[in-house]
Order: C-alpha cells, then sequence, then structure tokens
C-alpha cells in the first residue's frame, strides 16, 4: 500500500526520474514550452515552481540551491536574470498546462506545459462584511399639526413649566 507517499512514479525507480525531472526543467527553462505526458507535466509544474520561486529569491544560497538541480549555468543564468524577475509580482502560478489529446504509438495523453506570459493583476480583496446592524422600527408618522396649532401647545407648556417653578 502507498499511504501518504506523494508524487507519481512514472514506471520508473527514484533515480531515474530525479535524473528526467532534472532534464525536463532544464528543458522547461530553456525553451520556456515543451510537449509531455498528462502525468509527467503535472510533476514537472511542482519542481519548476519551485525553481521559479528560487529565481525570485535571487540570493547566492538560492542560486546555489538551483544548480543542485538544474546542472546548466546558463539555464540557472537565464532563470535569475529573464524569467524570475517576469514573475516578481505574481505570487505562484507560474506554468499552465494544456492538454493536446492523446499519441497516436501508445495512446499516452499529450500535454504542452508553458510558462505564463501575461501580467498578474491581483484581485481585489472582498471587504469585511460591515457587522449587521438590526433595524429599529420606525415611529409611527403622525401627522404635522401646522404652525399655528403647534405655537398655542408650546406657549401652553411654557405656561406649565412656570406653575410648576413657583
Amino acid at each position: 500500500m502507498r499511504h501518504n507517499k506523494s508524487g507519481r512514479r512514472l514506471g520508473r525507480n527514484s533515480s531515474h526520474r530525479a535524473a528526467m525531472m532534472r532534464n525536463m526543467v532544464t528543458s522547461l527553462i530553456a525553451h520556456e514550452r515543451i510537449t509531455t505526458t498528462d502525468s509527467r507535466a503535472k510533476e514537472l509544474r511542482k519542481l519548476a515552481e519551485r525553481m521559479i520561486t528560487l529565481g525570485k529569491r535571487g540570493d547566492l544560497h538560492a542560486r546555489r540551491q538551483a544548480m543542485q538541480v538544474i546542472r546548466d549555468r546558463q539555464v540557472v543564468g537565464k532563470l535569475f536574470e529573464m524569467v524570475a524577475p517576469r514573475y516578481q509580482n505574481r505570487p505562484g502560478g507560474y506554468t499552465r498546462i494544456i492538454k493536446l489529446g492523446t499519441r497516436p504509438g501508445d495512446n499516452a495523453s499529450q500535454s504542452i506545459i508553458e510558462l505564463v506570459e501575461e501580467e498578474f493583476t491581483a484581485k481585489p480583496k472582498k471587504a469585511a462584511p460591515a457587522p449587521k446592524v438590526e433595524a429599529k422600527p420606525a415611529p409611527a408618522a403622525e401627522p404635522e399639526a401646522p404652525a399655528e396649532e403647534a405655537a398655542p401647545a408650546e406657549e401652553a407648556a411654557a405656561e406649565s413649566e412656570k406653575t410648576e417653578e413657583e
């Protein structure tokens, strides 16, 4: 049973699989688009996104970590000087997988994996919902009395205040 073992084995032993992924990520960064099978493309996406994130960091330690995977100095140079600065404002999702159909020889599903070209535009953050305030029932609207009638009522209230003071 393969409980909690992530990643596809792709029908290869671990050293062959690691070498194949190193070659594929080198080709992807060098050419910015490669055609491969769906399962290989999905596994390659993980490694390619990790390499571009290292390129965005741009320090010496990140360059040395990238050199452990991509063993071609020119491709690592391209990653750090040309590819990674394109994605400086993008928080992830540097690759795109486009499905092509099946390969005629063995009916394997084919895909193109490529680096995303368009500019990243951040979606506006949703404003926090305002706390709900219970609406108070509106008082029953009384018809306003004409100004002539309001004046004697005010005078009567003023007179009653005077009598209370005494």
